[in-house]
C-alpha cells in the first residue's frame, strides 16, 4: 500500500499558486487570474467521472452568470494517466470540445497541485478570493443526480456571497464524487 502526503489547503488560508498547461496549449497561472478577477473557482475534473458529468451543465451556467461580475472558474484534471487513458491531456481537449466548456480546462500531470489543494474527489470546489485565500471548499451542492433539484447549491451561493463582500455559510462541506486516481 502507498500513501500519499497531501497538503490540504483549510479555508482562510493562501491556496497554492500553480503554473499548469490548459487545453488551449498556454500556461496558467492562478497569480494571473487572481489580478484580473474578484473571485476564482478551481474544481477538480476527471473526463471520466459520472459526477463531473453530472455537475458540466450547472458548473457551465456560473461561469456564464458570474463572469461579467469579477468572477471565472478553473476546471483542474489531476487524475492519473497511467493505465487510465480516458485522462490524457489530449482526452482533455476532447472531452472540452465535446461539453463545449466555457472555462479553462487545465491539467496537472504531477498531481502536485492537486495534492496541495487537498483534493480527493471529483468534482471538488476550492473559491479563492483576489487576495489567494481559500473562502469555500466541498461540494457544488447537495443535489448530483437533479440538475434542477431543491436543495443546496453551495458554490453558486459562496459565490455569489464572496462577490457581495458578505460571509460565506458554510465555509466548507464534504465533496461527493469519485476518488481521484493517484499514481503511486
Amino acid at each position: 500500500m502507498t500513501i500519499l502526503e497531501s497538503i490540504d489547503t483549510p479555508v482562510g488560508s493562501y491556496a497554492p499558486d500553480f503554473e499548469l498547461p490548459g487545453i488551449d496549449n498556454q500556461v496558467h497561472h492562478l497569480s494571473r487570474y487572481l489580478n484580473k478577477f474578484r473571485a476564482v473557482a478551481v474544481v477538480s475534473m476527471s473526463n471520466h467521472c459520472p459526477y463531473v458529468s453530472l455537475y458540466l451543465g450547472r458548473l457551465k451556467k456560473m461561469q456564464a452568470e458570474f463572469a461579467n461580475i469579477g468572477f471565472t472558474l478553473i476546471g483542474m484534471n489531476g487524475s492519473a494517466t497511467f493505465g487510465h487513458p480516458t485522462e490524457s491531456f489530449d482526452n482533455m481537449k476532447v472531452f472540452s470540445q465535446r461539453h463545449q466548456l466555457n472555462f479553462p480546462y487545465l491539467w496537472d500531470p504531477t498531481q502536485d497541485v492537486t495534492r496541495s489543494f487537498g483534493a480527493n474527489k471529483t468534482p471538488m470546489a476550492f473559491l479563492i478570493d483576489n487576495t489567494g485565500i481559500v473562502c469555500y471548499k466541498g461540494m457544488i451542492d447537495d443535489h448530483p443526480d437533479s440538475p434542477l433539484g431543491v436543495g443546496q447549491d453551495y458554490l453558486k451561493k459562496a459565490i455569489a456571497s464572496l462577490l457581495k463582500g458578505h460571509k460565506i455559510y458554510p465555509p466548507e462541506t464534504e465533496a461527493v464524487g469519485t476518488s481521484i486516481m493517484w499514481r503511486n
